[in-house]
C-alpha cells in the first residue's frame, strides 16, 4: 500500500473516532424521477415537470409512512442532506430513526430539468446575491433592524461572505423560475402525487416557499398525506405594514379545493383583522362570511413552526390561524415558547437543528407516526 493510501486510511479512521454518531447504515441509497410528462417544441420532444426524487431507505424501517421533504426558495434537496458545518442534516436524522426518506428537488430547480421555453425566466436580481442571504438567513442580527432578528445566534460561524461555512451555504443557493409561485404549485402538485402514487403514504416536511407546495400535494393526495410540519411556511396571508393582498386562493395562489366550491379566485372574500391575535404575530387575511372550508386538509395532522429570530417570524401564524377558520385543525409553535432559541428562517442548518428536528420526531410519535 502506498504511503498517500496509508494516510488516507488513517484519516478516515480518525473521523470515524471522531464522530459522535454510529455508521448510517442504509439498505437503499438511490434516486428518481416523479412525475413529467413529454411536450413537443420546435427542436423535439422534451420531458417537462418532472421531478428528482432522493431516497434514503435505512437498514431497518420502523415506521410506515415515509417523510418527503420539500424545499424553499432558491434551494435544492441539499438543503436537508447536511449542513455547512459538515453535520449530518434531517434528512439523516430521520433515517436513524427508522423512517424511509424522500428528498425532492422541485420541477425546474436543481437536479430537476429545466426548460427556459417552457419553465420561463429565471429570478436572478437582487434576492439571489450573497448580501440578500446574509442580511435574511445568516447574519441578519447585524444587517436587519427588525427587533426579533437581533435575536439571532443559531447560525454556525460570522454568516458573511469569506467564511467558510458561510460560502459553503452559498454555494447551494440557486435561482427559482421567475413565475415560480403558480407555475410551481402546479407543477409539484402533479411531481407530489406522482411520488406519493409511487412510495405510498407519507409524512410532509416543507421549508419557505415549500409551505404552499406541501398544501397543493395534500389537496391532490389527501388519504395519502399523513401529517405536514410546515416550518415558516411562505404564502401566508398576513396584512403587512405596507399595502398587500392575500394569496388568492388564501394559502395558495393556484386553486385548492374549496366547500362550497370555488371557479373564480374572486369568490373567495378576504378582509383584513383590525388587529393581531398577539403582539408577537401580525394581523392576518381571513375570510368574510359565509366561511368556505378546505376539506381535502382537513384530518391531516398539521404542525406549523416559527422560528424566534427570522426577519418574518410574525408572518407564519397568519397560515394557521387562515385553515383554523377553514376548519383545519393545526399546531402553531414559535420554537422560543417550548425553549428553542436563537433560530432565523434556515433552522435546518444552524447549530442546534438536531434540537429542532427531536422536536418534531416528538411530535410525531405523539400521533403514532
Amino acid at each position: 500500500m502506498t504511503l498517500v493510501r496509508l494516510l488516507s486510511a488513517a484519516a478516515a479512521v480518525c473521523l470515524l473516532a471522531a464522530s459522535p454518531l454510529a455508521p448510517l447504515v442504509l439498505a437503499q441509497d438511490t434516486f428518481f424521477f416523479a412525475g413529467g410528462e413529454y411536450v413537443k417544441t420546435a427542436y423535439g420532444d422534451v420531458m417537462d415537470g418532472q421531478m428528482y426524487v432522493h431516497a434514503l431507505i435505512p437498514w431497518k424501517v420502523t415506521h410506515r409512512d415515509g417523510i418527503v421533504f420539500i424545499t424553499g426558495r432558491n434551494s435544492t434537496g441539499v438543503t436537508f442532506e447536511g449542513t455547512p458545518d459538515g453535520r449530518e442534516g434531517w434528512a439523516q436524522f430521520f433515517v436513524r430513526r427508522g423512517y424511509r426518506v424522500y428528498v425532492t428537488d422541485q420541477p425546474a430547480r436543481g437536479r430537476s430539468a429545466y426548460h427556459p421555453d417552457l419553465d420561463g425566466k429565471l429570478s436572478g436580481g437582487s434576492s439571489a446575491t450573497a448580501q440578500a442571504a446574509e442580511r435574511t438567513k445568516t447574519d441578519q442580527q447585524d444587517l436587519d433592524s427588525s427587533p426579533q432578528s437581533k435575536l439571532h445566534t443559531q447560525w454556525p460561524g460570522p454568516g458573511r461572505e469569506g467564511d467558510s461555512v458561510f460560502d459553503q451555504f452559498f454555494a447551494a443557493q440557486v435561482e427559482s423560475v421567475l413565475t415560480e409561485t403558480d407555475w410551481t404549485e402546479r407543477h409539484m402538485r402533479a411531481a407530489g402525487a406522482a411520488l406519493l402514487d409511487r412510495i405510498g403514504p407519507a409524512i410532509l416536511i416543507t421549508h419557505s416557499q415549500g409551505g404552499a407546495l406541501g398544501w397543493k400535494v395534500a389537496d391532490a393526495r389527501p388519504k395519502l398525506v399523513k401529517a405536514v410540519i410546515a416550518v415558516e411556511p411562505a404564502l401566508s396571508p398576513t396584512v403587512k405594514p405596507t399595502s398587500s393582498e392575500p394569496p388568492l386562493y388564501g394559502i395558495t395562489e393556484s386553486a385548492i379545493t374549496y366547500d362550497p366550491p370555488v371557479t373564480d379566485p374572486q369568490q373567495i372574500v378576504h378582509a383584513p383583522q383590525s388587529a393581531p391575535d398577539r403582539p408577537e404575530v401580525l394581523a392576518c387575511w381571513l375570510q368574510a362570511p359565509p366561511v368556505r372550508t378546505l376539506p381535502t386538509l382537513m384530518g391531516i395532522p398539521i404542525l406549523i413552526v416559527a422560528s424566534q429570530a427570522s426577519p418574518n417570524s410574525g408572518n407564519h401564524y397568519c397560515v394557521s390561524r387562515y385553515l383554523k377558520q377553514a376548519g383545519v385543525a393545526n399546531d402553531y409553535v414559535a420554537l422560543a415558547d417550548i425553549g428553542i432559541t436563537g433560530n432565523a428562517h434556515m433552522m435546518m442548518l444552524e447549530k442546534n437543528s438536531d434540537q429542532i428536528a427531536a422536536f418534531f420526531a416528538r411530535w410525531l410519535a405523539r400521533r403514532n407516526l
